[in-house]
């Protein structure tokens, strides 16, 4: 919890409520200030899955974490292309369309509603990012048009992709949706 407050006191841009991508703590300073998608993912479904393991005894910071995810989402999902997809860097249109991050965003959804943080609104832009998942595999079973691996700045595949997947859709069987 004390490692989540410090990297939110640092990576988060107040003006867009993301979370920026590389801090330089040396040098104080951004190395890399953009909004990547699936750093906020990460972050999101990192919460998440603190959030759904803290006793009874921390539910003051089981509450910051879950208003820290909704932050998160409620700026995130408005900048879903419509095809599904989200850019690479969130609100860079130039950037290239990955399906990693909203794999994430959907994750912390499924769980959100199931854990009784977030409402059920939340399940028509998890059900979407979910189709565009559905939409990205291949005859192999490869999630393709993530953040491709070895360099992530590319789409691709990547083990991180397909293990968000199976999470995704293993947090929406849990709600009974098939």
């Amino acid at each position: 919890l004390h490692q989540i407050d410090g990297y939110w006191k640092i990576l988060l841009d107040p003006d867009k409520n993301l979370l920026s991508h590389q801090w330089d703590d040396g040098a104080k300073e951004f190395v890399r200030k953009d909004v990547w998608g699936v750093g906020n993912g990460w972050a999101a479904a990192g919460m998440t899955r603190i959030a759904a393991i803290l006793p009874p005894e921390y539910s003051a910071q089981k509450l910051i974490l879950t208003k820290r995810i909704r932050t998160l989402l409620d700026a995130a999902l408005p900048l879903q292309r419509t095809d599904g997809l989200f850019y690479d860097v969130l609100d860079d249109p130039n950037s290239f369309p990955e399906i990693n991050s909203g794999q994430m965003f959907a994750y912390s959804i499924y769980q959100g509603v199931k854990g009784g943080w977030l409402p059920d609104s939340y399940l028509d832009s998890a059900e979407h990012i979910y189709q565009t998942a559905q939409k990205q595999i291949d005859d192999y079973g490869l999630v393709h048009n993530v953040c491709g691996m070895p360099t992530f700045d590319k789409p691709g595949t990547a083990p991180e992709g397909q293990a968000f997947y199976i999470l995704m859709d293993a947090a929406r069987a849990q709600l009974g949706i098939h």
